[in-house]
């Protein structure tokens, strides 16, 4: 039986519960877990109501190794699907490590301290996953996670050299709120605030955040700003994938959203250090979190949709190629299917499929890996099946930004 424990009870979370609930022949028994069950209990309340599947629910501490390992020998999973905080990461890490049980996320770990993250720390486990015979999977999301397989899938059967790599992630929809994050606030932030830096030539370019701006028409979107940021997939691509001279990613945000997120950076709200407030210590950011409406609240009135994929450059058959590799999510029905919108929904998914992958054994082996590592023939397989098709376009000549 391939039971599996579910840690983490936000959109993310919720879209792949329910996504498993639709897959019995391969979840046989989900358990669900978060801080506060009652998060839990509603996702399992909808789980039931949509697909007659009934999910198990528990209360933990993923903070708390102990206790979260204990969770885990109760539930006696074959897979812990971490899609709780970044911060979690290593602690939920060790918990599995304690109970001999296969691992996955979505994001790399960053400590709560300082707006950093990086792979080291999660690669540092390598080889005590290896000796325990256990595979840790990490970035099954989106970005990182299909984009990343976007790419493994250009290498094997669309150019026989990759030459540069650009990641557009553009989030069209309209939720209709003055100022709203699709995902976690506190995380959100910290990442669109962060120094930019690419991949080029062996080395990373840095520069200031939010600084280098282009204009993409993304099908079935339109025409939209889109920023060069640093994203985590960008690490793990230029590690498994030398041979590429210049990784990029990209990101749209609409002028108002920038607008009120500089005025929040200039009165300090999206400080992370700590201040002192009527007698107690806070941190802004996280103060700022809970004044923000809740993002698993923002599906029922988002609309558009979202646009996500890789433009590669390289060479076939001893010619030049561009190729185009995307996909595209409608918010209403990603919400319609789940209950939450398609920002959720492309993240929920994809953690899904690599579940499968692994418990299937289709993706197996001991030690921490990357989604490019792995053959990406089956992952993208189950996007077309599972509610994200892809498409391939070929581009006329490289694209001039």
């Amino acid at each position: 039986m391939n039971r599996v424990l579910v840690i983490g009870a936000g959109g993310v979370g919720s879209v792949a519960v329910h996504k498993m609930a639709m897959s019995p022949e391969i979840f046989s028994h989900i358990t669900l877990a978060s801080r506060r069950v009652a998060k839990c209990d509603a996702v399992a309340a909808s789980v039931k109501q949509r697909t007659g599947v009934t999910i198990a629910t528990a209360e933990v501490d993923a903070d708390d190794i102990d206790a979260t390992a204990a969770l885990i020998d109760r539930v006696k999973p074959a897979l812990v699907v971490n899609l709780a905080l970044p911060y979690q990461d290593l602690t939920i890490m060790e918990a599995c490590l304690k109970s001999g049980v296969h691992y996955l996320d979505t994001a790399n770990y960053e400590p709560r301290d300082e707006a950093k993250f990086e792979y080291g720390w999660q690669w540092a486990y390598q080889d005590r996953f290896k000796a325990a015979g256990l595979m840790a999977l990490l970035g099954s999301g989106f970005d990182p996670g299909v984009t990343s397989v976007f790419t493994g899938y250009t290498a094997k059967h669309l150019l026989d050299r990759i030459d540069t790599l650009d990641i557009l992630d553009c989030n069209g929809g309209d939720h209709g709120q003055p100022f709203a994050t699709n995902f976690n606030p506190e995380i959100n932030i910290r990442e669109i605030t962060a120094p930019s830096r690419h991949w080029e030539n062996g080395v990373w370019v840095e520069g200031p955040a939010l600084a280098h701006k282009q204009v993409f028409d993304f099908e079935q979107v339109g025409p939209k700003n889109m920023y060069l940021m640093y994203h985590e997939e960008l690490e793990s691509l230029a590690k498994f994938h030398p041979g590429i001279k210049r990784i990029r990613f990209w990101m749209t945000f609409g002028d108002s959203y920038l607008k009120h997120l500089e005025v929040l950076q200039n009165v300090g709200l999206t400080r992370i250090d700590p201040v002192m407030f009527d007698g107690r210590e806070i941190i802004p950011l996280q103060f700022l979190k809970a004044l923000l409406p809740e993002p698993a609240t923002l599906g029922p009135m988002t609309r558009g949709k979202t646009n996500i994929g890789t433009i590669c450059t390289g060479v076939k058959n001893g010619q030049p190629r561009t190729v185009y590799v995307l996909n595209i999510c409608d918010h209403e029905a990603a919400y319609a299917e789940t209950g939450n919108q398609a920002v959720s929904y492309t993240t929920g998914v994809p953690a899904m499929i690599g579940a499968a992958l692994m418990l299937t054994g289709q993706w197996k082996g001991a030690g921490v890996f990357n989604m490019e590592q792995l053959d990406p023939d089956p992952f993208m397989d189950m996007l077309n099946t599972h509610g994200l098709p892809w498409q391939v376009r070929d581009l006329p000549a490289p694209l001039d930004f």
